[in-house]
């Protein structure tokens, strides 16, 4: 049986539309993620003997007809359709067209955004069969057996679907959480047979990259983090080996020696020490730290002894959030982090020699005006190598969704507002003391002041001038990037 696994299109005459970030959208900077849980799920059918075709027609930047072009030329019996909270009405749409070319394939929906909301999904339209919640790499494996068999899918844990007889909407009970990661493809070897890896970028690391996961969960409870609350859960973080973690780096540099780096895009990587120093340890070992460099998540509770074994292991690059520069915000948002934290984080780091991409926030529960020119300049004090301003996104799943909708904050329940009609980051959520377009125009302003001193322009500079890769990755962040920066911030 023929199983196509789809991320489609989505305002590809704008630009990429990286639906699997965590927070989806043309980016200014053109980062564009990895289809990476299509990638697993590819894996873990294909293992079981399914013919499978993974297209991201994001990253090729296909149009409607082109993407159904393919389609109909694969004809599979089942496809699986990435989603996103800004795409999900343009994706409902796309699974219609589906119906129409191949009446009797079997579609179903994946992602956050139906995971979160699975019935209101289901209602969307008829031309939906059915809706894989949360982890669905099993999932789909069982429904595709069932499918083939002429089964009953009604004893597969994880599914919404409409019953074909009544109507009826029905939820199987949710699917236990994968534990045995280990049992799982690896993500790079998927992609070695289904995508191009040049089309893929993120702006903060070398280029050409490869992103792998490492583990899923998160044991943070940050109130407007999507992946966790609606995902992989909050409870824990679930590992792979540290032997698996290392034996995909070895795969990588045998089958792609063009990858300059690898990004675990895990929650928190750091979140088990152990199991990061012995990952550290084996690439150190086995003469990986002096053939890739690799980039992490990491909390700001990290500590300075961990961060100069990372950097020895090969890790070169820290993606941390900072959020805000106020201890109330900090507090209302459930961060479970303080200010001198992420002051010792930034001085441990540059002690490490490890570069660090910060993120920040505004227009979370406590914001005010003053709490947001503290956010600057803590923004500006730390001068991190990069640096992102956002204003609350709130996805569908999360606390923060909710608290925007309690109290009246929600501008919209139109998702497709979540973007910009070009697919930019959009804001639909009013604070307190701020209107939505207030956030961000604050947010565009602050881009403009960290980016454009003339001190970051001269340190960029001398970058470049010593390393080819690091020139490389910030002309080609910087061609786009800058034409934002200084039109629309």
């Amino acid at each position: 049986m023929k199983v196509l696994l789809l991320n489609p299109s989505f305002k590809t005459q704008y630009g990429k539309f990286s639906r699997d970030q965590r927070s989806p959208a043309i980016t200014k900077s053109g980062t564009l993620y990895y289809p990476v849980w299509l990638a697993y799920a590819t894996g873990v059918l294909q293992r079981a003997g399914f013919e499978t075709k993974l297209i991201d027609a994001c990253a090729y930047l296909y149009d409607e007809k082109q993407t159904l072009d393919i389609v109909k030329s694969f004809d599979p019996e089942l496809i699986v359709v990435n989603t996103s909270t800004p795409s999900i009405y343009s994706d409902v749409k796309f699974v219609t067209e589906i119906k129409k070319l191949l009446p009797k394939s079997f579609v179903v929906l994946v992602g956050t955004h139906p995971s979160a909301l699975p019935e209101k999904t289901l209602e969307l339209s008829e031309s939906i069969d059915a809706i894989a919640r949360r982890e669905y790499d099993y999932t789909i494996k069982e429904l595709a057996n069932a499918i083939s068999k002429g089964d009953d899918i009604s004893q597969i844990n994880g599914l919404t679907f409409r019953d074909k007889k009544n109507g009826e909407v029905i939820s199987t009970p949710d699917r236990v959480l994968i534990e045995n990661l280990d049992e799982l493809p690896f993500a790079a070897e998927v992609y070695k047979e289904h995508l191009d890896i040049k089309k893929y970028f993120f702006a903060a690391a070398e280029y050409p990259m490869i992103m792998i996961f490492t583990g899923r969960g998160c044991p943070n409870k940050c109130f407007f983090c999507v992946y966790p609350q609606v995902f992989h859960g909050r409870d824990r973080y679930r590992l792979r080996s540290a032997n698996n973690v290392v034996a995909e780096f070895e795969y990588i540099i045998n089958n792609f020696p063009q990858v300059k780096a690898i990004g675990i895009e895990d929650d928190t990587f750091t979140a088990d020490l152990n199991r990061t120093k012995e990952i550290c340890q084996l690439l150190i070992s086995k003469g990986i730290n002096k053939k890739i460099h690799w980039w992490v998540n990491a909390r700001v509770t990290l500590d300075l002894a961990t961060m100069k074994l990372m950097k020895e292991a090969g890790c070169n690059l820290l993606i941390a959030g900072f959020e805000s520069g106020s201890q109330s915000v900090l507090d209302g948002m459930n961060k479970g982090i303080n200010l001198q934290q992420s002051i010792n984080y930034v001085n441990n780091a540059k002690k490490a020699d490890l570069r660090i991409h910060g993120c920040f926030m505004v227009g979370n529960p406590n914001e005010t005006k003053e709490t947001m020119q503290a956010t600057l300049e803590l923004a500006l004090k730390l001068n991190t190598d990069t640096a992102q301003f956002f204003p609350l996104m709130a996805y569908p799943g999360t606390e923060a969704y909710e608290w925007a909708r309690t109290n009246d904050l929600l501008k919209t329940e139109d998702f497709s507002k979540w973007v910009t009609e070009d697919g930019l980051h959009n804001c639909v959520v009013d604070s307190a003391n701020f209107t939505s377009e207030q956030l961000v125009e604050f947010c565009n302003l602050a881009r403009k002041k960290y980016y454009l001193r003339p001190k970051y322009i001269l340190m960029k500079f001398a970058q470049s001038l010593r390393n080819g890769d690091e020139r490389k990755r910030i002309f080609k962040s910087a061609r786009r990037f800058v034409k934002f920066l200084i039109k629309r911030g």
